[in-house]
């Protein structure tokens, strides 16, 4: 399978996946609207989050999928087999204790990351409660991660991709017919959402099992002490510890600067949490589908080259990565940063959505979208270190990067309030971005291809042709006002992104870049 089919099979399921989410969003939006409950709702659902990131899809698979596509290319199948039940083992065995000690703790996480809740009536004790309830979704999708891990090293990738789409499905469902329910019988109706949380979060695991059994990789978990000790003491399993502690350490950096940012968030206007994550939930549509996708398609492969020695596939491989996130990923940030609120608009007001919560919400978007490019770049880079097995290098550079975006907030949020918050992150994942492509053109492991200048003003000159049209297409309509007649709306910024796409890939083709060309690989 091509890199660029492989990306395209991905990107795509994780657009439905994106499509699903914003609904989810956008239900939320209308039904809740933005207030201390959902506030609640957002800081008990990173929580698990945050740990989620530890065991799943952050430290866990930065350094399980390197070494299990390694031992597959180097040791075959039956190896690798033996390797995913030890690895398995000590997984589940991690994460019973996480959940018993995470439920008993809740207060104490909930006061840590958002103390701010107190200042109105009800809030901490709500987020304390839909913690509890929510934290033992970390297990299931600690446990994702791995099957995830597994089906990508197979070149499967089909159903990893799509897992997401479960979660919004069963939160839509929470957020449209649980949440009227709750409500009937005298239950704070936001609860209904902790539950759709831990639906979807069960139906994502149970899709795993037929996808490995087929593969004929579906682990086997041990229970008794004997096993839990072999497990511990295999090579790879400790090779994968041994990674897994840096890795910890660089996740838990980007962990702790969202904890301060939701800390600060909750100390603001009330509504402030609630606006960040809309906008972050919009943001991470050309995230997920760029960054993500790339991501989850080069790491093994990239792996593969590395175990392999072929210096001159691993640098292709990651060219062929940085030139898709720079054609496709410039478009959006300008999009993020012109053309904001008809997004938010069209997506988010309806019902109990206000128009203060559309501007509060735009200016949020808009300071990430000037990271935009950093933020997904990030997704592709990265791999190229943990490919070779160094995750020491992401991690000191994510905490220096982590003590310049505090700074930042110090001097931004006075100014911006939470808008300040998403402009340091922004800000930041472009220093990140930077660091990380400086150091890996300073070891050589990535050598750019010729014809990086023309293409980068190709871009650029096809970008600005784009900024003029949605500069124009969002201040000559109120969309604000337009709310009375939503599918006007809808049809207006149908018609504005199909002509920015029909602008942005006609100037690049007018300008030579040949698209067929860069696609094949």
């Amino acid at each position: 399978m091509s890199l660029f089919k492989a990306a395209s099979t991905v990107s795509l399921l994780t657009l439905v996946s994106r499509i699903t989410g914003l609904a989810r969003e956008l239900l939320m939006a209308s039904t809740f609207g933005a207030s201390a409950l959902t506030d609640a709702f957002n800081v008990a659902f990173r929580i698990p989050n945050l740990f989620r990131r530890l065991f799943a899809e952050g430290a866990f698979s930065q350094a399980f999928v390197p070494v299990l596509a390694a031992t597959k290319a180097r040791h075959g199948e039956a190896e690798t087999r033996l390797l995913v039940d030890r690895v398995a083992t000590l997984l589940a065995w991690a994460l019973v204790a996480t959940c018993v000690l995470g439920v008993a703790a809740a207060p104490v996480l909930v006061w840590a990351m958002a103390g701010g809740l107190r200042q109105a009536p009800g809030g901490f004790e709500a987020a304390v409660f839909m913690t509890r309830w929510m934290f033992p979704y970390i297990a299931f999708m600690s446990l994702v991660a791995l099957s995830s891990g597994v089906l990508n090293t197979w070149k499967r990738y089909a159903v990893p991709a799509a897992t997401p789409v479960l979660l919004n499905v069963a939160m839509i469902a929470a957020a449209g017919w649980g949440a009227p329910w709750f409500a009937a019988r005298g239950i704070e109706p936001i609860y209904a959402m902790a539950a759709g949380v831990m639906a979807g979060g069960l139906l994502q695991l149970a899709v795993q099992v037929p996808a490995l059994a087929r593969l004929g990789m579906l682990p086997r978990f041990g229970l008794n002490w004997a096993l839990v000790r072999a497990a511990w003491s295999d090579v790879a399993t400790k090779n994968i510890l041994k990674l897994m502690l840096p890795a910890m350490l660089g996740v838990s950096v980007a962990q702790i600067s969202l904890l301060i940012n939701t800390q600060i968030a909750s100390h603001l206007t009330i509504g402030s949490v609630s606006w960040l994550t809309y906008a972050d939930r919009l943001m991470e549509f050309p995230t997920a589908l760029l960054g993500v996708a790339l991501g989850v398609v080069l790491m093994p492969l990239l792996a593969a080259a590395r175990a392999a020695d072929d210096a001159d596939q691993y640098s292709a491989m990651l060219d062929w990565g940085l030139r898709l996130v720079v054609l496709l990923t410039v478009p959006c940030a300008v999009a993020l940063l012109t053309f904001s609120t008809p997004l938010v608009s069209v997506l988010y007001h309806y019902g109990a959505f206000s128009d203060r919560d559309v501007q509060q919400t735009t200016v949020a978007l808009m300071g990430y979208g000037v990271g935009l490019l950093g933020l997904v770049a990030i997704k592709v880079l990265a791999p190229g270190y943990y490919a070779s097995q160094d995750i020491r290098t992401p991690v000191k550079i994510a905490i220096v990067v982590l003590v310049i975006t505090q700074l930042l907030n110090l001097v931004l949020v006075p100014l911006l309030q939470h808008a300040g918050l998403a402009l340091a992150i922004g800000l930041g994942a472009l220093i990140n971005a930077l660091w990380l492509l400086g150091g890996l053109l300073r070891r050589g492991s990535y050598r750019p291809a010729p014809g990086w200048a023309r293409f980068g003003l190709q871009v650029v000159a096809a970008s600005a042709l784009l900024a003029v049209l949605l500069m124009w297409m969002a201040g000559h309509f109120d969309w604000l006002a337009l709310r009375a007649n939503g599918w006007r709306r809808i049809g207006l910024l149908a018609l504005a992104l199909a002509a920015s796409g029909i602008v942005y890939f006609g100037a690049l083709w007018a300008a030579g870049l040949k698209l067929r060309q860069l696609m094949r690989r």
